[in-house]
């Protein structure tokens, strides 16, 4: 191992070093500063004669005279089942107070890509309790499905909702294979604050889903270099759980957008050329990295499911990093302003919301047979009375006529019962379907155009539309 004293130039997180022999890309270095401090970093770019290194814990108190060695291996996530119920910092140090972790095996965190061929479809069921993502967008194992927010929404308080009501249902295809599995959740951090910390602790302590989670945690305060990592090391961790011990994993990241700001302040630094609003040109491979990492083997009994969260700027679809986030996952779940400041919990708009695999996740087999009929027709229900809702605006409502005037009902019950269900509630799929059959009740038999005849006789409540007459 050498060791060298030849840095030359310190920017912002990076340090530049001149070397006379080959180094890899993402090789790990150690840098001594004169005051004994070890730093840990990582090499991002290595050409002949000179190498840039991201400094994980910040470069202050380094300077020309400190040294420099390379490790000669890239950056690994020491792995273990144990790791359940531990709380780790963005670098994967434990920060609980409990012992050190002692690793059944130590795993680049950069992982390995799952062969096409090799990756099974998903289309089994999760249920997360939420009936909006249940009933509307159903999140399946093995999928990556973001959610869309923005600054001051209850996103967090979502994501703590998912984390511990989330649950592989017993009735699934596959039967007796299905009750054996576990389910894990890994919970990845980056740049919270301190408040939101404590929140998320708090939380998961006070549940009880601490047992069954890993959490790490990237601090606001934190160096930004940490944070590209620890999204990565979440991911290593949950590749382990699932496809080594058979759990199936729900990997929360949060917040996606503190990721890209840390790209794109280490872009800075290096002087490249800024592709859309500043952000490194390649963030779309970068977040194609992470994200591709969800999905399930052929063979192997676990799964690893992402709910990547992140808050648009200024609430804008068509930024860079939901933008480009949206074309590599399977859908979005959107956070809606409006919807927030009537005081619905959560504030999930399932109109613009989508899940690409909810058809082959829902139905006979792993939900209730009725599941795809009730999310159309509810779904076309809605937008309708949406649509009815600007035309009131303008004519009144006294100027519709009694079946527009239903329409304007369900709309309004719909957000009332089954959108605003709380961040406490827990309902299962069974429970959200029923909701379903109790609102379309409301509307005539033969405004239930995507319903299947036989489940209109079967579920239909006949005086649903006689009490909301009456009202």
């Amino acid at each position: 191992m050498k060791e060298y004293q030849t840095i030359t130039e310190i920017s912002g997180p990076l340090v530049f070093a001149e070397v006379d022999e080959a180094i890899g890309y993402d090789e790990m270095v150690e840098i001594e500063t004169p005051g004994g401090d070890t730093r840990r970093g990582q090499v991002l770019e290595s050409s002949e004669g000179l190498v840039a290194i991201q400094v994980f814990e910040g470069t202050s108190g380094i300077d020309m005279d400190s040294s420099v060695r390379f490790l000669g291996e890239t950056m690994k996530m020491p792995v273990t089942e144990d790791l359940l119920g531990r709380v780790l910092d963005g670098s994967g140090n434990p920060i609980d107070g409990g012992p050190d972790i002692v690793p059944e095996e130590r795993r680049d965190i950069v992982g390995e890509a799952i062969n096409p061929y090799a990756r099974e479809y998903p289309e089994e069921f999760i249920q997360t309790g939420v009936s909006g993502i249940d009933g509307m967008n159903t999140l399946v194992r093995g999928q990556k499905l973001p959610i869309f927010s923005g600054s001051g929404l209850p996103h967090n308080d979502l994501a703590l909702q998912i984390a511990r009501q989330a649950t592989v249902p017993e009735e699934s295809e596959g039967g007796d294979d299905d009750e054996e599995s576990e389910f894990a959740v890994i919970f990845g951090a980056m740049g919270i604050t301190q408040e939101e910390a404590n929140e998320f602790m708090a939380d998961f302590e006070r549940t009880g889903a601490l047992e069954r989670s890993v959490v790490f945690m990237n601090l606001a305060d934190d160096p930004a270099v940490e944070r590209t990592v620890t999204p990565r090391l979440a991911l290593t961790t949950a590749e382990y759980l699932a496809f080594e011990h058979g759990y199936h994993t729900l990997v929360i990241l949060t917040d996606m957008t503190n990721y890209c700001e840390a790209l794109r302040e280490i872009g800075a630094a290096r002087e490249e050329v800024p592709g859309r609003r500043g952000y490194p040109g390649y963030m779309y491979t970068d977040l194609a990295q992470i994200y591709e990492r969800a999905g399930r083997i052929k063979g192997v009994e676990g799964s690893i499911t992402q709910i990547p969260i992140l808050t648009m700027p200024g609430d804008d679809d068509t930024h860079p990093i939901p933008d480009l986030t949206g074309y590599i996952t399977e859908g979005q779940i959107v956070m809606d302003r409006d919807l927030n400041s009537q005081g619905l919990k959560p504030p999930v708009n399932v109109l613009p919301s989508l899940s690409r695999l909810m058809d082959d996740g829902i139905g006979e087999g792993f939900t209730r047979a009725d599941h795809a009929d009730v999310s159309d027709q509810m779904y076309a229900a809605y937008a309708e009375g949406e649509d009815l809702r600007d035309l009131v605006n303008i004519v009144g409502r006294e100027a519709l006529s009694e079946r527009d005037n239903k329409f304007l009902d369900f709309a309004d019950r719909f957000e009332a019962e089954f959108v605003d269900q709380g961040f406490q509630t827990d309902r299962s799929i069974d429970e959200t379907l029923d909701i379903g059959w109790e609102l379309l009740s409301m509307l005539p038999k033969t405004e239930l155009n995507r319903v299947d005849e036989e489940l209109i006789e079967e579920h239909y409540v006949e005086d649903v539309g006689e009490e909301v007459a009456a009202d």
